[in-house]
């Protein structure tokens, strides 16, 4: 007889803990309007009035916090859980995360070769001053491809421009 009675009571036992789990069961409406129960939450995009029935997880949320900080397990643990992201919303961050990563390279990239270009603007401008303000006589050459020499005129307004590139060019 005790063989029987120890039978019963792990009957009894794994009854109790199916029940348990049964209890552990959502239950919501689907865009047909079809009722659906699963075990898992369900699909996102489900509007929250179409969920009719959510699993009653009786197991307390232990928080620990550091001596002389106050926190509340009931006041944070069900934002936490809330807000947690689906796989989707993390793999959509992720990858957002990533085109935003590759769009501040390529900026950064772009504005290192804009700084070199400035460089070297810089560099040759300051060059043609010294040349244009050395004294020596200036030639150019002419749509027919003949040299002329510059006169003051043409080689003041030179000497301007060659200012105007460096204000603009030098920072």
């Amino acid at each position: 007889m005790p063989r029987q009675t120890l039978r019963q009571a792990v009957l009894v036992l794994l009854c109790l803990a199916a029940a348990g789990a049964a209890q552990a069961q959502w239950k919501w409406r689907d865009a047909k309007g079809n009722v659906q129960y699963s075990d898992m939450p369900p699909p996102s995009g489900t509007p929250e009035k179409d969920i009719l029935q959510r699993p009653n997880l009786t197991r307390p949320i232990v928080v620990v916090a550091a001596p002389g900080t106050q926190a509340s397990a009931a006041a944070s643990a069900p934002k936490a859980a809330a807000s947690a992201p689906t796989k989707a919303e993390q793999e959509a961050a992720a990858k957002q995360k990533q085109d935003q990563d590759t769009q501040a390279a390529k900026q950064k990239e772009e504005e290192k070769r804009i700084a070199q270009v400035r460089r070297e603007n810089c560099t040759r401008g300051q060059a043609n001053l010294r040349d244009l303000q050395n004294g020596q006589r200036l030639t150019r050459t002419n749509e027919k491809g003949e040299r002329v020499y510059m006169d003051e005129a043409q080689i003041a307004a030179e000497v301007n421009r060659a200012r105007d590139l460096i204000t603009s060019e030098c920072k």
